[in-house]
């Protein structure tokens, strides 16, 4: 895949409805996910896991990236292909995190996302092993007093400050305000601190002149609090998600890749299908998910070589039904 700007890349990753296959979970995680099946967070598990996701059948023509862990980027399956090679020749794009985790701001409750120190210089690496584009969490909380205006201005700065230098290095920035899920409150609540995150975000990106059209956004559902008792339905998500996006994405923004954020896999490909049902934007909307795509594979493997198989096919249907959802073509019936 011969690509000659990065609007190019960005428009190919959710060419199609298709989406992303977000894999890039640190060794800590990927450890308590391993921990749910009963399987030790090894090195080659954890190689394994991964390599068979990435030979899954459902790759081709529904997943258009994949986001990596370090680890992952640098390692070769059982055969000896590297697992980029076997990314690129699913007609899938490699990509990788780049930000340094989080660091509580101050004696609050709130934090910043670091990784900015020494970037340039891991670019550099991680292009020449194959990364095409790059993943930035920053990570907002609700509750009593927040999020603040000093920590979604600190993070989306760092977000606009990090997509600039990744563009300088020829790749494209997916920048992710996670607005996230925790929590008590409302849709509204939702509403109003993603819409402050999202008009922050592109004033700060513009600032920085990145080119919006070599970039992508990874943000979360306008939802509520998971734990409200009054939760909203599928058609209420859909819609408030679209009318905070419209207010503030640019239409030359190519494409709107969600988060899952906690959601379980058929409520995330649900609400993502109908904000396609409604449309009315210029961006591609699609998925860049992960524990939304891989949990019903993972429960499938269980650690056992002999389950390959069925995690594959477990995998694939997900990566299926999200691509149906994208276009705004799934229902409830494909899922039997």
């Amino acid at each position: 895949m011969n690509f000659s700007s990065l609007s190019e890349i960005a428009s190919y990753i959710v060419s199609d409805g298709k989406g992303i296959l977000a894999a890039d979970e640190s060794n800590p995680t990927c450890t308590k996910r391993f921990d749910s099946i009963g399987v030790e967070s090894t090195e080659d598990n954890r190689r394994d896991y991964r390599e068979l996701l990435f030979r899954s059948e459902g790759m081709k023509g529904n997943i258009g990236g994949v986001i990596l862990f370090d680890e992952t980027i640098r390692q070769n399956a059982a055969d000896g292909t590297s697992l980029v090679d076997i990314i690129t020749s699913q007609g899938s794009i490699p990509g990788i995190k780049v930000d340094k985790g989080l660091q509580q701001i101050g004696d609050t409750e709130e934090s910043l996302t670091q990784g900015l120190e020494g970037l340039d210089e891991r670019l550099k690496e991680y292009y020449e092993i194959g990364a095409k584009f790059t993943k930035w969490r920053a990570v907002i909380s609700i509750g009593e007093g927040m999020p603040s205006s000093e920590a979604i201005s600190a993070n989306m700065e760092a977000l606009a400050e990090y997509a600039k230098i990744v563009q300088n290095n020829n790749m494209v920035p997916m920048v992710e305000p996670e607005v996230l899920m925790d929590g008590n409150h409302s849709i509204d609540d939702c509403f109003e601190a993603t819409s402050r995150c999202l008009d922050t975000l592109f004033a700060c990106l513009l600032d920085k002149e990145v080119d919006i059209k070599g970039t992508i956004l990874k943000p979360n559902m306008v939802t509520s609090g998971s734990n409200n008792s009054d939760q909203a339905n599928v058609e209420e998500v859909a819609q408030k998600t679209i009318d905070c996006l419209k207010a503030y994405v640019p239409d030359n923004l190519p494409g709107v890749t969600f988060l899952s954020g906690g959601q379980s896999d058929i409520d995330a490909t649900a609400h993502l299908d109908a904000m396609n049902k409604i449309g009315g934007f210029n961006w591609k909307l699609s998925f860049s998910y992960g524990r939304a795509l891989q949990q019903p594979a993972l429960k499938a493997w269980m650690g056992k070589k002999e389950n390959a198989i069925l995690a594959q096919q477990a995998l694939s249907h997900r990566a299926l039904m999200n691509k149906l959802a994208s276009e705004g073509k799934w229902d409830i019936s494909l899922e039997n």
